[in-house]
């Protein structure tokens, strides 16, 4: 634990103070944390391969689809009509809700990454459009897509600790709606009146759009790159949880268009209609792909460091000793919260935090006096709250967030892990109220 402390201590000095560029600060940190911890050098060295290599492969391509979906519908002026057309429904005063609320029925089915991801061109353009700051929508979306990744099936992370603990999957499902919604409100608070006055100088560029050449889009082509990925993405969900379509040649188109890779590239496809004439610099290394992919580059690289010191934490065996020291300490409903709490801000995953505390708290959930159906499908969800506690440099979302806003890893902390903080912290007390009354 002291050299968690210290390797996050060396990442924020290094970028704050010194302003070294964060991937060599993370990539440093954990070989530093690796060999002090006293791991193998085999060890040391695959846990750079497969945590680099691991967060590339799974959301490395999803990244450069989706900067250049948003460097078309900023060049050709169609986040900017999307934007006009959104915030003509919701109004510019409900800007921070909204962002928090789509990114929460969003990420039901997607991935937080790939959610912001797709996600953050609109956003930026309501931002711009509603004169905003990115810092607080940006916030608001990231803690939504949280709560629901976090809290409700089918996401991986609660339905395989509803599964290790036995928990019904629909009363997992109906307390993790309850407890993540009522959850949000005080995080959409933090995003509005604290994030919201942190500025980033993001605010200040001019937004891209080359008017006199290209007719900006109708609101509805526009937004068709965003919806259409996100469909297929929901789609395939719904598929591998329901099993409609169990084989077939109908099976396997949904299974491959609904692949987040895939469902981008088709998404990149109705991007490409977006300009009136569709011409070849755009396409160049020097026109808008070209821009696109080096401004790709620099978040894959720290996306990946980020990945590399994560890894480096799992495989260091820091988990295992953090669940060994709290299995003796009995705290009812509280300890899968603090259990997961505590394996989420050591190794960064929320998935592998879930998953690991289910499984240590299991055994132990009659002496706990959660042994009830509800008392289970409760622990699930004071699981997925925990594993929202805190989000930070070991964390790839992290790194998501905080490079595509141009956030500093200093208010990455400010903003970003302090508003999970808020948001585990508000459903681990609506947890806590819950089982009171009902458990």
């Amino acid at each position: 634990m002291l050299l968690l402390f210290l390797s996050i201590l060396l990442i924020i000095v290094g970028t704050v103070r010194f302003k070294v560029h964060p991937f060599l600060v993370l990539f440093v940190g954990a070989l530093a944390y690796g060999l002090l911890a006293g791991m193998p050098v085999e060890l040391v060295l695959q846990s750079v391969k497969d945590g680099f290599g691991g967060i590339l492969g799974s959301i490395g391509l999803v990244i450069v689809m989706g900067v250049i979906i948003g460097a078309f519908l900023e060049h050709t002026g169609g986040a900017q009509a999307l934007a006009s057309k959104v915030l003509s429904v919701i109004g510019e005063k409900r800007l921070h809700s909204a962002m928090g609320l789509i990114g929460y029925i969003v990420s039901i089915p997607v991935f937080c990454d790939s959610g912001f991801i797709i996600l953050h061109p609109l956003n930026k353009a309501l931002t711009k459009k509603a004169g905003k700051r990115l810092a607080g929508t940006a916030i608001a979306l990231a803690l939504g897509l949280l709560a629901s990744h976090a809290m409700v099936p089918p996401t991986p992370g609660p339905i395989a600790a509803a599964g290790i603990i036995g928990a019904n999957l629909g009363l997992v499902i109906l307390a993790g709606l309850g407890v993540s919604l009522v959850a949000l409100i005080p995080a959409i608070f933090f995003a509005k009146w604290y994030a919201a006055r942190v500025s980033l100088p993001i605010d200040e560029e001019t937004p891209q759009i080359e008017e006199q050449e290209h007719d900006m889009p109708p609101a509805w082509k526009a937004f068709l790159p965003i919806g259409i990925p996100i469909l297929l993405i929901v789609l395939k969900s719904l598929n591998d949880h329901f099993s409609f379509l169990r084989s077939g040649p109908a099976a396997d188109v949904v299974n491959l268009l609904g692949t987040p890779v895939i469902a981008l590239l088709v998404g990149l496809g109705f991007a490409l209609l977006l300009p009136k004439k569709l011409e070849k610099h755009m396409l160049s290394g020097s026109g808008w792909v070209g821009e696109a992919l080096k401004s790709a580059a620099v978040i894959l690289m720290v996306t990946g460091a980020g990945g590399i010191f994560g890894k480096m934490l799992q495989n260091s065996g820091l988990g295992d000793v953090i669940s060994q020291h709290l299995q003796g300490v009995s705290l009812g409903i509280l300890l899968p919260f603090i259990v997961a709490a505590a394996l989420k801000t050591a190794q960064g995953s929320s998935t592998v935090a879930m998953i690991t505390t289910a499984s240590v708290v299991a055994p132990l959930l009659p002496a706990l006096g959660l042994d009830s159906d509800l008392s289970k499908a409760l622990s699930v969800v004071a699981i997925g709250a925990g594993s929202l506690v805190v989000s930070h440099a070991n964390d790839s979302f992290f790194w998501v967030v905080t490079q595509m806003t141009g956030m500093d890893v200093g208010k990455g902390y400010r903003l970003h892990t302090l508003g999970t903080a808020v948001l585990g912290l508000s459903a681990a007390l609506l947890v806590l109220v819950a089982w009171w009354l009902l458990g």
